[in-house]
């Protein structure tokens, strides 16, 4: 049952409501479980926190024994970026997979399927879909995030995503408003710029985000991008021309507006997370998102004693912020009231999804293996929203089918050179990701190609490059479901 420490004041209940913190370990320290009692309303999760569905079950009923309306999120995109299955890959493929079939009823599976089994864990709120058009090629953070660079295609299965999400009883978080897409630099790591004009934004970026206002969304994340034409100065999680004026007044949003990680460096690094939590709440944000890099009680009480100091000074309005913090009460509210949900969805959707999502190219004259091949991955370094926690590829799901399968994870200029003395006689498998992005990989493609022509091909990024190989596979995301989904086709299975 909810329980507030008698002698916290509204000043500092609001302070605390209007935090997303995360926290490390497995069960919910002390500190937290204290602030829950103070005020605080929402708790993120991250894949540091989650080692089982029975594990994860455990940590949410333990922090709703302490209040029982939290709100507990989590960034469970399916895909390349899981938490429910952080260790081992998902079970579903992400966004650019399901943009590839383009079934917008398959999307909505897909979504309830995953919101069921958030919902099954005590998850309430997720922090996805991403509604993103990924119009750039060399977007490094993006990509197979994205359903796709069409902003039709990605409007319809944003709003399809919102809804079977949000039929499970799971608040989605559409994000990265006005749209991280077209930008060429990861805001984990600097303020990313987008010098487009305003109705440039309006017909690309900003209709998947009305989609989803239409689809009824409950929250909307805010991207920490800096966008010339709506605001010159500030980034768009700090503006009040993009969030109050624009996303509130003219798309006429009336849900939660959640930050992205305010730890991030394109907040942190330029403003500070104390003043820059400050100027979105000012500007028309409702929660501040912090956790993913700074998850202790120290970030929590700066963030509240940041807040109520700007109060007290009259930097930021006193009612900003108490209806900052009745918006998230009343999104506590809706997950509260939202129904249970049992059937509908096929619990193997998500595989159903990869296999329809392979694009192959060279089928007609390819035999299957039957022999164990070697896997040779053209391995990246991986985006932070990813991160390298979470295992990708095949070679664990074509081992599964040819058991004695080998691999190796091969980078830079001698990438190529070193895949061929370690497969030996082996037929090779080159797994890679976004070749499009990487010279090197390119290079390394060449060297097995030319050495060895019978080479598989597979991509499991976003696939821009000429198919080629003796069978090319592109699987349009990374994620364990989608290496199944490949494994199958390279055995004939």
């Amino acid at each position: 049952m909810t329980t507030l420490a008698s002698g916290t004041d509204t000043l500092t209940r609001d302070a605390l409501t209007v935090l997303q913190p995360g926290f490390p370990g497995t069960t919910a320290p002390d500190w937290l479980l204290r602030r829950l009692g103070e005020g605080l309303a929402s708790v993120g999760l991250f894949g540091r926190n989650i080692a089982s569905p029975e594990q994860l079950t455990a940590l949410t009923a333990q922090l709703r024994a302490e209040r029982d309306d939290v709100l507990v999120a989590i960034d469970e995109e399916g895909g390349d970026v899981t938490r429910l299955e952080v260790r081992t890959g998902s079970s579903f493929p992400g966004n650019h997979a399901l943009g590839a079939v383009d079934d917008p009823d398959l999307t909505r599976e897909v979504a309830y399927e995953l919101g069921r089994r958030l919902a099954e864990c005590g998850v309430n709120l997720n922090w996805a879909p991403s509604a993103d058009v990924n119009s750039n090629p060399a977007n490094p953070v993006i990509g197979v995030r994205s359903f796709g660079a069409d902003p039709g295609l990605v409007a319809r299965h944003t709003a399809a995503y919102v809804t079977g999400l949000q039929s499970a009883g799971v608040a989605a978080c559409t994000k990265h408003f006005p749209g991280h897409g077209d930008t060429a630099v990861d805001s984990h790591h600097a303020l990313p710029r987008i010098d487009v004009p305003a109705d440039a934004l309006a017909e690309r970026e900003l209709i998947p985000f009305l989609a989803a206002i239409g689809a009824g969304t409950r929250a909307i994340m805010s991207a920490h991008i800096l966008v010339p034409a709506l605001d010159p100065i500030r980034p768009a999680t700090l503006s009040r021309p993009v969030l109050t004026d624009l996303l509130r007044r003219d798309l006429g949003y009336q849900g939660l507006i959640v930050t992205d990680g305010m730890e991030m460096q394109a907040i942190a690094a330029t403003y500070g997370i104390e003043r820059g939590s400050v100027l979105a709440i000012a500007a028309g944000a409702d929660a501040i998102c912090v956790g993913g890099g700074l998850a202790d009680d120290a970030t929590v009480r700066r963030l509240r004693d940041a807040l109520i100091t700007a109060v007290r000074t009259g930097e930021l309005p006193e009612e900003r912020l108490a209806d900052a913090a009745e918006r998230v009460r009343a999104l506590a509210r809706w997950t509260g009231a939202a129904p249970e949900h049992t059937g509908g969805a096929r619990p193997d959707v998500g595989l159903l999804a990869a296999r329809r999502a392979l694009g192959v190219t060279g089928a007609g004259t390819f035999t299957p293996l039957t022999e164990p091949p070697y896997v040779a991955a053209l391995t990246p370094v991986a985006n932070i929203a990813v991160g390298d926690e979470t295992p990708w590829g095949l070679a664990p799901e074509l081992a599964r089918i040819l058991p004695g399968t080998m691999t190796g994870s091969f980078t830079g200029e001698d990438a190529g050179r070193a895949a061929l003395a370690a497969a030996g006689e082996r037929r090779i498998v080159a797994v890679l990701r976004d070749e499009h992005r990487h010279p090197w990989m390119t290079a390394a493609l060449d060297t097995l190609l030319t050495a060895r022509p019978d080479t598989i091909v597979v991509e499991m990024g976003v696939p821009q490059a000429s198919p080629r190989g003796a069978l090319h596979i592109a699987t349009h995301g990374a994620a364990r479901v989608c290496g199944r989904a490949a494994a199958e086709i390279i055995a004939g299975k």
